[in-house]
């Protein structure tokens, strides 16, 4: 299954919105701290809902920490970012990828690209600087799930 894993969150809303994508999609998530906000905070539960109960979280206390465990675990990591070279559409994805988020207000450091095995841009509009981050993730998410078939069967007592 893809992993989600978000990079040193600034904001606490955008987090939440992005733990209930991954709920609704089955998708786990990584947390790669330090967060700018206590990840346990009332405004995670606000923005997830009551979602949050329903999506495997692993908090790793650092980059070093996260990629020690992505490096025992094998899997590529695949970088959203805006300076990034192929369109997120074209890029042939894993079932086991990482799709790796920055952070709001910086995106991340230049380690943490030296580090990714792709990156990948959504393409955008002359002059527009990025899209909301929990946009980004669930339009790579969705992709992601797409290219690999592993969307979410509902029971058919769920239509």
């Amino acid at each position: 299954m893809p992993r989600l894993a978000i990079f040193q969150p600034d904001i606490p809303q955008n987090t939440g919105t992005m733990l209930r994508l991954a709920a609704c999609l089955g998708v786990p998530v990584d947390i790669i701290e330090p967060a700018a906000f206590d990840v346990s905070d009332r405004n995670l539960r606000r923005s997830g809902m009551d979602y949050l109960n329903s999506v495997t979280i692993t908090r790793h206390i650092s980059w070093r920490a996260f990629e020690e465990w992505r490096r025992d675990s094998k899997s590529r990591l695949v970088l959203a970012t805006t300076k990034g070279a192929m369109p997120y559409t074209d890029f042939q994805y894993q079932p086991d990828d990482i799709i790796l988020v920055g952070r709001e207000s910086a995106g991340v450091p230049d380690d943490v690209h030296v580090a990714a095995d792709a990156r990948i841009i959504i393409p955008m509009q002359t002059g527009m600087r990025s899209l909301n981050v929990a946009v980004t993730a669930a339009m790579i998410l969705g992709e992601v799930l797409r290219q690999t078939g592993s969307f979410p069967i509902p029971s058919s007592t769920e239509a």
